[in-house]
């Protein structure tokens, strides 16, 4: 008879725990990639809603601001609240109204219904998007943290691709109701691989129904909702509006502040700020997030009119950017893990640098290939850095705060694209020279791009001189 201990077969052992982390893992890759595809998917639907609910443009338009403006204003109160009573409950209740707020939307009798049903779906994805990366940690081996946070931020690309075309062609199809009728059995299937899949937590987090602060949370959602409107509203002129809803910002921000250092469990500790590694990681992240959307504001208009491009062509080059994002992201989790964050990050930002240098000194005639090939290096710059400062970022605090800063990266990430979609056109029209781009000369598309691109190229050079200090002070 052979021993006891000969009948225990450590890789036997190991397959079902290494079985169920792949099945949760990617549990938490579709909750990304909804929640990344619902960002970009209702854009290309706005022509058609315009038509069907006999709407302005400006009114439609909020069918897409709504659902940003959820995220943004909400993410670092779920993040928190996963914090507090669970992140698991949370993380599939966010689902179930992501899913459930799609069904509505896609039925939707009024464009007030649709956007009301975009907020919904708004908050529903701001869970997602929060408490996808709080997870990684409990989910995977230390040593395998950088590849997880690849996959995820492969998924987030991949949805951000997919959603034009993917919107584009089930318009066609069968009309704008599919394009949010589609997450309904995507979202069940999410919902339920994650409920199967993923493990409890490992530690409970005690939260007595006085730890939540409610009061902190109204006030940053009255400051970043204010922040955003003033960012898109007059399509990057500011007049009055503007300036009083930053004006707003400013004050809600300063009453925060206050709040936070008084209640006995703020919504965010303010004293984590003074931890350089996570100050560092969201200036940065924000920053590149700024530098990021120019490649989107840019884009469409000098590939349209400089280079005289297609509706069909001008979609498909500015694909190319988000699929090389996703192709890359699961690599640089890989040289994350082996060569270490630090590393990554700086090659990362001198990445996206170099790339947005090149497009500033494009000549005129440069043509398709010489603009997707600075593109490409912008593009698999910003994948090793997300990759890698997700990764520095969420190592680098305690396990009963990761809630919270995954919202706080995705809310530095959410700002940086609004700031860029607003600041960055601005500069655009700067270097163009004129206020009415649609009107604007190739030559005169084409100056104003090498401008937009030269200034990205100076922020991310702040990027990347904050992470090269935090590096110094590391080894110090």
């Amino acid at each position: 008879m052979k021993p006891a201990s000969a009948t225990l077969d450590p890789i036997a052992i190991a397959r079902p725990a290494l079985t169920t982390t792949r099945w949760a893992l990617a549990g938490l890759a579709l909750a990304m990639l909804l929640s990344s595809l619902g960002t970009s998917i209702a854009n290309v639907a706005l022509p058609t809603l315009v038509e069907a609910f006999a709407a302005t443009f400006q009114a439609a338009q909020w069918v897409v601001l709504a659902y940003l403006l959820a995220v943004t204003t909400l993410i670092v109160s779920v993040g928190r609240l996963g914090d507090l009573h669970g992140r698991r409950r949370l993380l599939l209740l966010g689902i179930a109204v992501f899913t459930a707020a799609s069904a509505l939307g896609g039925f939707a009798p009024t464009l007030g219904w649709l956007i009301a049903a975009r907020a919904a779906q708004g908050l529903g994805a701001a869970a997602m998007m929060a408490l996808t990366l709080a997870f990684v940690g409990d989910t995977v081996p230390k040593s395998e943290v950088g590849r997880a946070m690849g996959l995820l931020g492969t998924m987030s690309a991949l949805g951000t691709a997919l959603g034009p075309s993917l919107g584009g062609y089930l318009i066609a199809a069968w009309g704008w109701p599919a394009i949010f009728l589609v997450n309904v059995p995507l979202g069940l299937g999410t919902l339920l691989l994650i409920r199967n899949r993923l493990p409890p937590e490992r530690r409970p987090f005690p939260a007595p129904a006085t730890s939540f602060d409610a009061i902190g949370t109204g006030l940053l959602a009255l400051a970043l909702g204010a922040y955003a409107l003033a960012m898109t509203t007059g399509r990057g002129s500011f007049g009055a509006t503007n300036l009083g809803l930053l004006a707003v910002a400013t004050v809600a921000v300063g009453f925060f502040a206050y709040v936070e250092l008084r209640v006995p469990v703020p919504l965010v500790r303010l004293k984590m700020l003074r931890e350089r590694t996570l100050l560092a990681g969201l200036v940065t992240s924000g920053l590149v997030a700024t530098v990021m959307m120019t490649t989107l504001v840019v884009g469409p208009f000098y590939l349209a009119i400089s280079l005289g491009l297609a509706p069909a062509a001008v979609g498909l080059v500015l694909s190319v950017g988000p699929l090389v994002a996703a192709t890359m992201s699961v690599p640089a989790g890989r040289w994350t893990d082996r060569l270490g964050a630090a590393r990554i990050t700086t090659v990362g930002l001198t990445g996206i640098a170099g790339g947005a240098a090149l497009l500033a000194m494009l000549p005129a005639p440069g043509g398709i290939a010489g603009y997707i090939g600075p593109i490409v290096v912008v593009t698999v710059g910003y994948a090793l850095f997300q990759t890698a400062n997700n990764t520095t970022v969420m190592q680098a605090i305690p396990a009963d705060q990761r809630g919270v800063v995954s919202g706080l990266l995705n809310l530095a990430r959410n700002l940086g694209l609004i700031t860029g979609a607003s600041a960055m056109g601005a500069v655009f029209a700067l270097g163009a020279r004129t206020p009415t781009l649609t009107q604007a000369s190739p030559e005169a598309l084409a100056n104003g791009m090498r401008v937009a691109f030269g200034v990205a190229a100076g922020l991310t050079l702040v990027a990347l001189g904050l992470a090269a200090v935090l590096r110094r002070q590391q080894r110090t």
